[in-house]
């Protein structure tokens, strides 16, 4: 019966969160590194809402969707300017 006690909304969305941030650091793939966040972004808003700011948690619920948006134009540029590096690296290779 204790162990039951230890399993409740606060305890879960704490290891959700700390799974997510595990993720974020270990996982080299930038896309890896997106599902994660939102993993991260679900355990917040749970322990958020386990503390009964329900007020927050919406507020929270409404941007992280947006935050999720611009870590993936980040990743999208941040992956051309690499592609063009390695592009004009190759031309002075050649050249």
């Amino acid at each position: 019966m204790a162990i039951l006690d230890f399993i409740n909304i606060s305890t879960i969305s704490a290891a959700v969160a700390v799974i997510g941030a595990a993720g974020i650091i270990m996982l080299p793939k930038p896309v890896d590194k997106v599902i994660m966040f939102a993993l991260l972004q679900g355990g917040f808003i749970g322990m958020i809402v386990a503390a009964k700011y329900l007020d927050v948690a919406m507020a929270a619920a409404l941007f992280d969707p947006i935050s999720t948006v611009i870590l993936l134009i980040g990743i999208i540029k941040l992956n051309d300017v690499r592609k063009k590096k390695l592009e004009d690296q190759e031309e002075l290779n050649i050249a």
